[in-house]
C-alpha cells in the first residue's frame, strides 16, 4: 500500500493515467494526469457522502478516464509528524482496495500546504470570488498534489 509515487509510472500499462486525490472532510477533490504522465488538470469534487457512494463514483471516473494508479494527498503536519487526518487518509486508501475492490496501485503524497497554496493562487492570481474558490479549491488542490508526483516521477525518469 505504501508504494512509493516514482514507482507508480512502472505500473500503468499504456495509455493509463494517474488520478490525484484530495480527500477532507466533506468532499474529495480530484484531478487527472495526461496518458505522458506530464499534466495534470483539476476533473471535479466529490462530495463526500457514503463510502459506497464515493468509492462507486471514484470507480466510475477510473473506468471513464483509463485511471491506472491513484496518487492520495496525504496531510502531514508541518513537522513531519501524521496526526488523526493522515489516520483518516490512510483508512479511505485501504477502504478502497479492500472494501471496494480497488486493483490501481496507490501512492501518497506529502500534501502541506497545497490548499493553501491553491488558495493563494486563487486570490492573487485569479482574483477569484470566495464563492467561486469554495467551489474550485479541492479539485484544484488535488491538482497540485497530483502535478508534484507528476514533477517526481519525471525527474526520476531523466535520472
Amino acid at each position: 500500500m505504501d508504494l512509493a509515487v516514482t514507482d507508480l509510472a512502472a505500473r500503468l500499462a499504456p495509455g493509463e493515467r494517474l488520478l490525484g486525490l484530495d480527500p477532507g472532510t466533506k468532499t474529495i477533490g480530484l484531478a487527472i494526469s495526461d496518458s505522458a504522465l506530464r499534466v495534470a488538470s483539476p476533473l471535479e469534487t466529490i462530495k463526500r457522502g457514503k463510502f459506497t457512494q464515493d468509492a462507486e463514483r471514484l470507480a466510475a471516473v477510473c473506468k471513464d478516464y483509463r485511471v491506472g494508479g491513484l496518487v492520495i494527498g496525504l496531510p502531514v503536519n508541518m513537522d513531519g509528524t501524521e496526526g488523526p487526518r493522515c489516520q483518516s487518509v490512510r483508512a479511505l486508501a485501504r477502504n478502497l482496495a479492500e472494501k471496494a475492490g480497488f486493483t490501481q496501485p496507490m501512492a501518497f503524497w506529502d500534501e502541506r500546504l497545497s490548499t493553501a497554496a491553491v488558495e493563494r493562487f486563487l486570490v492573487d492570481e485569479a482574483d477569484m470570488t470566495r464563492k467561486r474558490r469554495g467551489e474550485v479549491v479541492d479539485k484544484m488542490a488535488a491538482a497540485y498534489i497530483l502535478q508534484g508526483a507528476l514533477d517526481a516521477i519525471s525527474r526520476q525518469r531523466q535520472g
